[in-house]
């Protein structure tokens, strides 16, 4: 179960980040200015984090295979689409809108789900593993694609990603059980007085019912701020705009994306890592850490040389915890909201990182469209990942937190 999810998720995070990769392909292709690209790339990021805890409520009301298997096929069919394009509003429908809303229900909403509906201990190794899937995802795909668009053009690689993305669905189709039960199992360290959660209450009461408790209380409207930071500094900006911003530097577009796969590497080590620390230490202080050292990173930089050791600090740095906030973040809310509301309150949580990324994506392309840089983004962002961090010192922990004003 555990492999079949890690991968569909490595793939849905390939996706999502193949905008990054299509920017320049299409500049040459069409003259579209990188406004245009970062718009679309800003939509379907917004709608991947809309959809969460509404696909969480589909996955406790409808069930998860079916909601998995409809969101691959609309992903599939948006990327093949998307082949005969050839007005920028055929890149927004495609990308923004349709490959949005599928990627959002195959996401960090699903990770949450399936920790908390398939185990009861080691949730913060699990969940560290499967959110370190989208840096597997970066690692594998993206110097693939940007190979392809440097050899191909733009085509082969929309095509090559919904092709990927159709082999997943025969393997969610067989290998992977609605819940523990269906399997004859209970979720991994349950024991001998375990008991199924309560049945769901109803799509709506689900999705807005837990949004209305949660969002009476301090606990969540401090874990919405950080990961809409979160979001805004890593796949927002670093995801989208990183191979342009390389571009702009005169390094080649395969290179750039090396780099992002070798932050790819450490990050499925910092995120798996992250999740391991997770069990045993103070979540908050973790999230202080990881939000001060990708501030400074960012901040770091628009003033190196752009060599091969200032881009490699870069990566070895930045990378190790590109998500590694997402194991302490699903923590807290899991203290703070219960085992029956967390995956959805997880997912508004989860809306705010895509919103954060969306604002960055798009403003990221507009400063720079307007500024001739990326120089002001950066530093922008570098700034936000150290107001994150001190939020996150603000956090209470526990029951408590969910009870108070």
């Amino acid at each position: 179960m555990l492999a079949v999810i890690f991968v569909a998720l490595l793939v849905s995070a390939a996706q999502r980040s193949t905008p990054g990769v299509l920017i320049l392909p299409l500049e040459q292709a069409f003259g579209w200015g990188r406004g245009t690209t970062a718009l679309a790339a800003g939509i379907g990021i917004f709608l991947y984090g809309l959809v969460g805890p509404f696909a969480a409520a589909l996955m406790a009301n409808f069930g998860l295979r079916r909601t998995v298997l409809g969101a691959l096929v609309l992903m599939t069919g948006a990327t093949a689409l998307s082949a005969f394009m050839t007005q920028p509003w055929h890149l927004v429908l495609c990308w923004g809108v349709m490959s949005g809303i599928g990627c959002g229900a195959v996401a960090m909403v699903l990770g949450a789900t399936i920790t908390n509906r398939w185990f009861v201990s080691h949730r913060g190794l699990v969940m560290g593993l499967l959110t370190a899937s989208t840096a597997t995802g970066t690692l594998l795909f993206l110097p693939a694609l940007a190979a392809i668009a440097q050899a191909g053009g733009w085509r082969p690689v929309v095509l090559s990603v919904s092709a990927a993305t159709a082999l997943v669905i025969p393997l969610v189709w067989l290998l992977v059980p609605e819940k523990p039960q269906s399997a004859g199992l209970v979720p991994y360290g349950a024991g001998a007085d375990w008991q199924p959660p309560p049945p769901p209450r109803g799509l709506l009461a689900t999705t807005f019912g837990s949004l209305g408790r949660a969002a009476r209380t301090r606990a969540f409207w401090y874990l919405f701020a950080t990961f809409f930071v979160c979001g805004f500094t890593t796949n927002g900006l670093v995801g989208t705009h990183l191979i342009a911003l390389c571009g702009d530097m005169g390094i080649p577009e395969v290179r750039a994306a090396g780099l992002l796969a070798v932050m790819g590497v450490f990050d499925l080590v910092g995120t798996t890592l992250s999740g391991w620390l997770t069990d045993r230490y103070d979540p908050r202080k973790l999230l202080f850490i990881y939000y001060a050292l990708r501030g400074l990173s960012l901040i770091y930089l628009p003033y190196s040389d752009f060599s091969f050791y200032g881009l490699s600090l870069f990566a070895v740095f930045y990378g190790l915890d590109w998500i590694a906030t997402v194991p302490p973040t699903l923590r807290l809310a899991t203290e703070a909201f219960g085992e029956r509301d967390a995956p959805v309150v997880f997912g508004w949580i989860a809306a705010g990182h895509q919103i954060g990324a969306a604002s960055a994506a798009f403003l990221g392309g507009v400063m720079r469209d307007s500024q001739g840089d990326y120089l002001g983004m950066f530093l922008l962002a570098g700034v936000t990942g150290l107001a994150a961090a001190g939020i996150s010192l603000a956090i209470k922990r526990g029951p408590a937190a969910a009870a108070s004003a």
